[in-house]
């Protein structure tokens, strides 16, 4: 990384308030044999995912003053064409997050991620999943953000700089929340927590971390919906079984 590149993240995450930088120590503990790619650790983690939020020592900041301190951010792009900023829905003390990409047109219109036809299917996904292996489990029980925080023109993919600009917010949330696991829906949601550009197909099934977080990476809802992809919605629903027993059993 170039100083100039350096000048400017850490300018940027000094307007954001961050204080304190840490880069994460070596693990000794990584599973051996069969199971060595079980918990990975991504190789090459995006430089935004080395810096943590450290407001006050001692203390954990909250989700209401991370959402304060993003106000009505004009940090990237992004800003130009939304309509609000839709930051997350659900319980603040969930043990389990859900991480998509980005809002969407109804995300947009109502200030709240997954309300549209993909929301609606991963709303079915975590109820009817839980109800069906015996788990007493309501949307309004987790915890639901996407990447970046508003909606990209014609819900296309952000852009790398935009993951860079707002991946921090999430990560703040990641870290106020402490869920016990997160699984993350889609691509850009993984390459944000993980580091890496491997696809889907590849990443979803097994552990990884963020941090000290257990992640797991599956299908994103839209994805579900196209009606070729049957076999991903089947893969789809036994990646969510795995992450609500390992969650709430």
């Amino acid at each position: 990384m170039s100083r100039e590149l350096l000048r400017r993240y850490l300018e940027y995450f000094r307007d954001l308030g961050i204080r304190e930088l840490y880069r994460r120590p070596p693990r000794n503990d990584a599973p051996q044999g069969r199971d060595a790619r079980r918990f990975e650790e991504p190789s090459e983690a995006p430089a935004a995912a080395l810096l943590v939020h450290a407001p006050t020592e001692g203390r954990t900041e909250t989700l209401d003053e991370i959402r304060a301190d993003l106000g009505d951010c004009t940090r990237c792009r992004l800003h130009q064409g939304r309509t609000q900023i839709v930051f997350g829905d659900g319980n603040p003390k969930a043990k389990l997050v859900f991480v998509g990409e980005g809002p969407g047109a109804d995300e947009d219109a109502q200030g709240i991620p997954f309300v549209g036809r993909a929301g609606q299917l991963l709303t079915q996904m975590i109820e009817n999943t839980a109800r069906r292996e015996g788990i007493s489990l309501l949307r309004s029980d987790v915890y639901i953000c996407n990447v970046v925080k508003c909606r990209p023109p014609n819900n296309r993919t952000p852009e790398a700089d935009e993951i860079e600009t707002c991946s921090p917010f999430l990560f703040r949330q990641l870290a106020a929340i402490r869920p016990k696991a997160i699984c993350a829906l889609g691509a850009t949601a993984a390459r944000a927590l993980l580091g890496t550009r491997e696809g889907v197909t590849k990443l979803r099934g097994r552990w990884y971390r963020w941090r000290d977080i257990p992640v797991m990476v599956t299908y994103h809802p839209s994805y579900l919906l196209r009606p070729y992809n049957q076999n991903a919605k089947r893969e789809a629903w036994e990646d969510l079984k795995k992450v609500l027993h390992y969650v709430y059993d």
